[in-house]
């Protein structure tokens, strides 16, 4: 019987000891049916670190994993997702990948077709799918049609290596598509660069097949930390604030000129939405049934993000077009 057949505990590591991937040790001990074996990162110093902290080893190379271990969280930077997460299963992983899965389309579809090759799980840390404001709201859905989305944060050092559309919009961009259970027709989106040489702030409108529309914003360059997201359907608005984990429905309980309103905060599992997330990976690798937040979401997350992040490019040379034209105007 193999190690990760129906209750035996699942032997996990973790690539990657920056922040994220410190997170995920730190949570990794808690799960009761995780056994946490390693960390690794190719700054030997800081995966000491890390595993210090949490009383567990450092982990040399990553071809010590074959064998050593079941399922491996990758949290390496986004450039090194593909290469890392490929190599781990064809060594007989299976993979939990940040977000974005891969730095492109092309990359993201290397890994599902190794995840295929090697029969391996293949799961998106889309962390916020597994947000008790999320998995409150779901039960209720009545076919939404507007959204409005923030996503604001102050400037950190962290996931400078990505544009804010694959480092903080992805998030609602994945829920969404999750929500609306539908295609996106068209894209408007805008944004520029503040604080570095990648956009830092952007906003998107987004249309879907059956007429359902979206305004994203996203944006690393803040005063203040905002996560939320509003939306309407019939008779009825609902609001999430994911730094809350809380979701609140506001319905019209009597129409007319003297209208009344019925609020009620909706049921939310009080868990922590990396727990969870990690849970549902530990889940998956023993049972073999994929989560929600599979190859193929991540994919499709970062489809739309990179239509997003290609209006934002028409958009800049559109400007930098009529900049030229209105200065040569004015210089005849």
């Amino acid at each position: 019987m193999s190690a990760v057949a129906q209750g035996k505990k699942i032997r996990v590591a973790v690539a990657g000891a920056g922040e994220f991937g410190r997170n995920h040790v730190r949570v990794y001990r808690e799960i009761e049916g995780a056994d946490l074996i390693g960390v690794y990162d190719h700054d030997a110093r800081r995966a000491a670190a890390v595993a210090k902290e949490f009383h567990t080893k450092v982990v040399a190379t990553l071809e010590e994993l074959k064998g050593r271990a079941d399922a491996v969280s990758v949290a390496v930077p986004t450039v090194a997702h593909a290469e890392v997460g490929c190599r781990l299963m064809e060594m007989g992983l299976d993979v939990l990948v940040e977000k974005p899965m891969a730095v492109n389309l092309s990359e993201a579809d290397a890994l599902l077709a190794s995840a295929k090759k090697n029969k391996r799980i293949l799961q998106v840390g889309h962390v916020e799918r597994f947000n008790p404001a999320v998995i409150a709201v779901e039960p209720i859905l009545n076919r939404p049609l507007f959204f409005e989305v923030h996503r604001l944060g102050v400037f950190t050092p962290r996931s400078l290596d990505v544009d804010v559309i694959y480092d903080l919009m992805i998030h609602d961009l994945d829920i969404l598509l999750a929500l609306v259970k539908e295609p996106v027709t068209e894209v408007k989106a805008v944004g520029i660069p503040v604080l570095t040489n990648k956009v830092d702030i952007a906003h998107a409108r987004l249309e879907f097949v059956g007429g359902a529309v979206a305004n994203v914003t996203a944006s690393r360059v803040s005063t203040e930390r905002v996560r939320k997201m509003r939306f309407f359907q019939q008779h009825e608005y609902i609001s999430l604030d994911y730094a809350r984990r809380d979701a609140l429905r506001v319905g019209v309980k009597k129409p007319g000129p003297q209208p009344e309103f019925g609020f009620q905060k909706l049921d939310a599992p009080a868990v922590e939405p990396l727990r969870a997330e990690l849970e549902a990976f530990v889940d998956a690798a023993r049972t073999r049934k994929e989560s929600k937040t599979n190859g193929a979401a991540g994919r499709a997350a970062l489809e739309l993000a990179s239509r997003v992040m290609a209006s934002i490019q028409e958009h800049a040379e559109r400007v930098q077009l009529e900049a030229v034209s209105s200065q040569e105007k004015t210089t005849r």
